[in-house]
């Protein structure tokens, strides 16, 4: 059902995939522009492309789970899913955060690149509650 908890801790994921990468900005460059996600899309550079829309895939995957949740092995699956992506994500925007040879000149970090962090933790607490529902479920057949 939707009023479940694991539904909300989907949803608050989606909410900081999809939404509040337009709020927080990733970091600020030596020159005072603040650089975010959907500045990337304007890049040439075609790993900066891939990171902006593996945000996306994660709202989207993220918010497909919350209404998986008659299959509860298939909600399961997609929050593992959910999950690998913020990592490769997360390992892609500290890749970008540093100095790389003159290519990103970054100055100051933004709260933006914490977003999958907070992601990763909503998605386990999630896919937690989602694996108690299903032992329960298995009790009460257990039991039958």
């Amino acid at each position: 059902m939707i009023q479940r908890i694991q539904s909300i801790y989907l949803l608050i994921a989606t909410l900081l995939s999809a939404g509040l990468i337009f709020v927080f900005n990733l970091w600020v460059e030596e020159s005072g522009n603040k650089f975010y996600v959907i500045d990337s899309f304007k890049s040439e550079n075609i790993v900066l492309i891939i990171t902006s829309a593996l945000f996306f895939v994660s709202a989207l995957i993220t918010f497909i789970a919350i209404f998986k949740y008659k299959n509860r092995q298939l909600q399961f699956v997609l929050g593992r899913l959910a999950i690998l992506i913020n990592f490769i994500l997360l390992g892609l925007l500290v890749y970008f955060s540093q100095n790389l040879s003159g290519e990103i000149n970054v100055s100051e970090k933004g709260i933006g690149l914490l977003i999958p962090i907070f992601t990763i933790v909503l998605v386990v607490l999630a896919n937690k509650a989602i694996k108690k529902d299903e032992e329960l479920v298995k009790s009460v057949d257990r039991l039958r």
